[in-house]
């Protein structure tokens, strides 16, 4: 089953996070059939000052 890498700017609670792995598990069991134990989901949380869109970091005012 496959494993999947998310990383989002810091800041969301742990309840959304619980909330986003149970819907992409969920999905993906019902997409791909296995079972939920099979099904691996790295979160990573980045600084806005680490990430950039468009030239400009996310921590700069827009």
């Amino acid at each position: 089953m496959p494993t999947y890498h998310i990383e989002m700017m810091e800041g969301r609670t742990v309840e959304q996070k619980r909330k986003l792995v149970e819907e992409i598990t969920r999905v993906t069991v019902e997409v791909l059939g296995g079972s939920p134990e099979s099904v691996d989901i790295l979160i990573t949380d980045v600084a806005r000052h680490n990430w950039a869109t468009g030239g400009k970091l996310w921590s700069e005012p827009r």
